[in-house]
């Protein structure tokens, strides 16, 4: 199954599909996205691309790690 995935999806719509993308976050400093309730409240509003922006996390980065760990990426033609 492919793990096709969006910047502008937000982080609860992907910890939703993908459960495992906590874990990975988590590891590249989205330390809030383990604490109780932020995931459910913040992260239904605020995207990938976002959250690395707010993080100071270079998006590309979070990006590759991703794609390591089996992820790919739907891209708008503009990004």
């Amino acid at each position: 199954m492919e793990k096709l995935i969006s910047v502008e999806q937000s982080v609860f719509a992907l910890s939703q599909s993908y459960p495992e993308i906590v874990e990975i976050l988590a590891s590249l400093g989205f330390s809030d996205i383990t604490k109780p309730g932020m995931l459910a409240s913040v992260g239904r509003f605020v995207t990938l691309k976002q959250g690395a922006a707010l993080r100071n996390i270079d998006l590309q980065i979070v990006k590759g790690a991703l794609i390591a760990r089996g992820f790919s990426f739907k891209e708008k033609k503009n990004e």
